[in-house]
């Protein structure tokens, strides 16, 4: 999903940070009233950035100028919802950049709409909609975690092809190329990420004393 440093034209790195900005301003507003509200939740938050930062981290090299991996923010999402973790990717994200030569300045716009922005809110919508249907939280975790994953690498894919659309079939043709190719590692990596998800929000409701429901401040109680 990381984009590397330099790879998109200046126009479009400049409008991804065009883009991400709104929402990392809100997820900043509502961050601040979450920590105001409820300040003991400090150490699920570190947790869930933690999660995010490590699965984040665990990189397979692709030809199309990103990377493979888990996204992580399925987690946050569904415990925080997903504007807090438009603020949580950032850190992430510019963490990466600056420490591990993951990702770059340059793309940090982009990066952080498709994992810190799209990733998150798909989570949570689908968490919500399993949820709403009656769906187990196993199951819905499960399905939110892996089809967020899913989400940002689509959504990568697409930035890829309006930067680099092919010579000869366009943005539907680049598109193309770019899915499948992150297709081949994402789809089996957003598997184990759901599964790790589970088990991730099953430790930290276990710690909290809250084993039939997540956090009041999750999207369930939204």
């Amino acid at each position: 999903m990381h984009i590397m440093e330099g790879f998109l034209p200046v126009g479009h790195a400049v409008g991804w940070f065009a883009a991400s900005t709104p929402f990392v301003v809100a997820g900043g507003v509502s961050l601040r009233r979450i920590l105001r509200k409820a300040p003991e939740t400090r150490l699920n938050l570190a947790a869930a950035g933690a999660f995010a930062f490590v699965l984040s981290a665990l990189k397979l090299p692709s030809v199309t100028g990103s990377c493979s991996h888990p996204t992580g923010v399925g987690l946050g999402a569904v415990i925080f919802g997903p504007s807090v973790m438009a603020v949580l990717g950032t850190i992430i994200l510019l963490f990466q950049a600056l420490l591990l030569a993951h990702g770059g300045l340059t793309t940090l716009g982009a990066n952080v709409f498709s994992m810190a922005i799209v990733g998150p809110w798909t989570s949570f919508a689908i968490w919500k909609a399993l949820r709403g249907l009656g769906a187990s939280i196993a199951i819905s975790v499960f399905f939110a975690a892996a089809l967020g994953d899913i989400a940002t690498y689509a959504t990568t894919a697409m930035q890829l092809a309006f930067a680099y659309p092919d010579s000869e079939t366009g943005f539907v043709g680049a598109l193309v190329k770019f899915g499948g190719i992150f297709a081949v590692t994402q789809i089996p990596l957003a598997i184990a990420e759901g599964l790790l998800t589970v088990v991730a929000l099953n430790a930290l409701s276990g710690r909290a004393g809250q084993a039939n429901e997540v956090a009041v401040l999750s999207g369930e109680a939204r």
